[in-house]
């Protein structure tokens, strides 16, 4: 009996139950060079396991046949194996060697890349980091690929269900950042801009030693987006890493000039900063945001003008916005209707603009059922945050910490009472 047959009757014979798993996980990790040695004689090895009950076996098995370069003509009978085996393999075995999991699972992303076809990595991804997940909590090493093909896939709902769950348990760093960064952008595909804030601040807030170029592509696209959706860039949070606040600001100048050109409110003053850097916008693969942020200063502009007239000429809107004409000015309106940014009718007779209030009186049953919704997951968050708190107090590293801390300074070193009032 060859080494493949005895590999063969091992994965098949130690596949059973959890003790033989175990005892075929330390020989597969013993012979894994044997392994990658037998190259093209491991595919005939494949069609003689079962992806569903020797999934451990046929893991190492298929990692080995795929750890060389794999030829162009072969890539895609190699995304068909590995897409049908993340498919049916079974949970419980790749749990057991999730990090051999997450490199075949990248290949097959990169194979894809490389035949430009990002969209066939999206359901095998998704299937992995289902599969990967001890709970829908748990943030895995994939979920910033499977972001990622949906990104150049341009498939953006794809990833919605994986972006909706909270995440509370994070093993490595560098994927929560690029899950943050990868999200923010998905969010800005789907043109849901707050959520998008919500994503890139994550990655901007994160704890963080040194600053990070993920954090500095996060924050440009964060001030452009919060230009867009809100018209000015809010300071950062007090639990902002020190050595972000320090150092951020300085990497990211031309787009610090953007927002201080975007709050004068004058359109000649901003496209002259735009011109100024617009390659360096170019090279950011930021200038679609860029001009968004231009058309929104439009219609900055315009929301200002409801808080002054009851109604307007389309004609004097143009000449205030700074729009060439009343038509342009027609459609900027309109879309603003349209996107429930300004409530407003249009009397095509006379070219007037009359203003209106908004209409929502928060009483009608979608209302009603979205506020239930918010407050339920408000609940819910806050039960989650006291039982994080709650577990963090016991945990034994966090009080070895704390207790280091505490013993640097004693209670005696203190003068509780001002000397001034004791006197009194």
């Amino acid at each position: 009996m060859d080494s493949m047959d005895a590999m063969l009757a091992q994965v098949q014979g130690f596949s059973a139950t959890n003790d033989d798993l175990t005892h075929l996980h330390g020989l597969l990790t013993q012979n894994e060079e044997a392994l990658r040695e037998q190259g093209p004689r491991l595919s005939s090895l494949l069609t003689q396991l079962d992806p569903a009950k020797h999934s451990l076996g046929y893991l190492y098995v298929l990692d080995a046949y795929s750890s060389s370069s794999i030829p162009r003509e072969q890539a895609e009978g190699f995304m068909l194996t590995a897409s049908n085996f993340i498919n049916s393999c079974s949970t419980e075995q790749i749990r057991i060697a999730p990090e051999k999991f997450t490199v075949l699972c990248r290949r097959l992303k990169e194979q894809a890349m490389q035949l430009q076809v990002p969209i066939q990595a999206i359901i095998p991804l998704r299937t992995a980091v289902r599969k990967l997940q001890p709970s829908p909590e748990h943030l895995t090493p994939l979920h910033p690929d499977l972001l990622l093909v949906c990104l150049l896939a341009k498939c953006y709902k794809a990833a919605l269900s994986i972006l909706e769950e909270d995440i509370f348990e994070i093993d490595i760093p560098k994927d929560f950042l690029l899950y943050c960064y990868y999200g923010g952008m998905i969010f800005i595909g789907l043109k849901r801009f707050n959520k998008a804030l919500e994503f890139f601040q994550h990655a901007i807030t994160a704890p963080a030693a040194t600053l990070t170029a993920i954090t500095v592509e996060a924050y440009k696209k964060f001030v452009l987006v919060s230009l867009i959706q809100t018209g000015q860039v809010p300071a950062f949070p007090k639990y902002t890493p020190a050595v972000v606040q320090r150092n951020l600001k300085s990497c990211t100048q031309p787009y610090i000039d953007l927002a201080n050109n975007y709050s004068s409110g004058k359109i000649s003053v901003l496209e002259a900063c735009v011109n100024t850097n617009t390659e360096k916008f170019k090279n950011d693969s930021n200038l679609g945001l860029v001009k968004q942020v231009l058309s929104s200063l439009y219609k900055r502009n315009i929301q200002r003008l409801t808080q002054t007239y009851l109604t307007l000429s389309l004609q004097d809107i143009a000449s205030t916005v700074q729009l060439e004409t009343a038509k342009q000015a027609e459609l900027h309106v309109l879309q603003m209707i349209q996107d429930g940014e300004i409530f407003a009718t249009i009397n095509q007779k006379d070219g007037m603009v009359s203003f209106n209030e908004d209409p929502e009186q928060y009483k009608t049953c979608q209302m009603t059922e979205y506020i239930d919704t918010a407050i339920r997951r408000i609940m819910a968050l806050s039960k989650k945050l006291t039982t994080v708190d709650e577990q963090i107090s016991c945990d034994h590293s966090y009080l070895s910490k704390v207790g280091r801390e505490r013993s640097r300074f004693e209670i005696d070193d203190f003068d509780t009472v001002p000397q001034k009032f004791t006197n009194m």
